[in-house]
């Protein structure tokens, strides 16, 4: 986690005070050293209900953030809170949030029930054995009967973790990775079950370098990079941001090349390309491609197919964002 820094890039802009403005979630400055190694560098954000990514590549630092949020390692500098409190020092709120890891901790030689009501009896609920009942209905493991875990496929074994983390009934859900392994009905049914929980009001953020995975969690997003927070926000409005970056668009058209003379010649692009049916150009302003394009198909009596942006998803804005270009 050393090397050159990630560009900057300008995070959105926090949102107005309110009810709800403290966060449930609060890291102010984190930093955290070992040796010689930064794994997070100054790393400040405020999360509320609902569910949030964190995205990343791997060895960004994310699972390091995590434990911090946790309280299972202090940061070497800044404040960690957790529904107010410092998950370090404060038992009680411990006891409400839940962290699903990546390591694939499980004991092998328990059943799917046994496992989960073990970590009921860790969180000191009142009736384990219910608890688990309930937590492995929610990850669609009611029906797998006495075959220990360690004989589970990888996909399951995941579901076992979540299950593990609901059982307190948290109002705050860490998950690192939880999708790895997961087939994709086993995927759709887990991202709608953390949509479930954030609905309910609580707070649930999920980490992942993959961008698809992280595409269907939703739009509310925090880009981490080499230990730092470098965006934050709706990857869309992150895009938007990027005024530096020349937005590319798909025009489908009945005659590529008088199109794109015509828009050389009213200096509305950077850079093109066309084939037999389409041009694709960048350009700097996109609204005024936006309002002059119809115009401009009609005067030159041609007929316009599609108008599609190239690059306003998260693959685009993860690329520019982690790897500068």
């Amino acid at each position: 986690m050393t090397g050159l820094p990630p560009p900057e890039i300008a995070v959105l802009p926090a949102p107005a005070p309110g009810p709800d403005s403290r966060g449930m979630i609060s890291v102010s400055e984190v930093s955290k050293f070992f040796g010689s190694v930064v794994a997070v560098s100054d790393v400040s954000f405020s999360i509320t209900a609902g569910v949030t990514a964190l995205l990343g590549p791997n060895g960004a630092g994310k699972s390091t953030l995590f434990r911090m949020m946790c309280g299972l390692t202090p940061p070497s500098r800044g404040a960690v809170q957790v529904l107010g409190a410092d998950p370090r020092t404060d038992r009680a709120v411990r006891g409400r949030l839940s962290l699903v890891p990546q390591q694939d901790a499980l004991f092998d030689h328990l059943d799917a029930l046994q496992m989960v009501t073990v970590s009921a009896r860790g969180h000191g609920v009142n009736d384990p054995t219910a608890a688990a009942v309930t937590a492995l209905a929610h990850v669609e493991l009611g029906d797998v009967g006495s075959k220990p875990v360690g004989q589970f496929s990888k996909g399951m074994r995941q579901r076992v973790k979540v299950a593990c983390a609901l059982v307190n009934d948290p109002e705050v859900l860490i998950l690192d990775e939880p999708l790895t392994g997961l087939d994709p009905v086993q995927r759709r049914n887990m991202i709608a079950l953390f949509h479930r929980l954030g609905d309910e009001g609580r707070c649930v953020l999920v980490s992942s370098h993959v961008l698809d995975e992280v595409a269907r969690l939703g739009s509310r997003l925090l880009v981490i990079a080499q230990g730092r927070l470098i965006a934050s926000g709706d990857y869309h409005d992150l895009r938007g941001l990027m005024d530096d970056r020349p937005l590319r668009i798909r025009i489908g058209t009945s005659d590529p090349r008088r199109l794109a003379s015509a828009l050389v010649d009213q200096d509305l692009i950077t850079a093109l390309s066309l084939d037999a049916t389409h041009v694709v150009v960048d350009t700097n302003d996109a609204d005024a491609i936006g309002r002059r394009l119809a115009p401009l198909a009609r005067d030159l009596n041609i007929r316009l197919t599609e108008v599609h942006p190239l690059d306003d998803d998260l693959e685009s804005v993860f690329r520019y964002l982690v790897e500068g270009r």
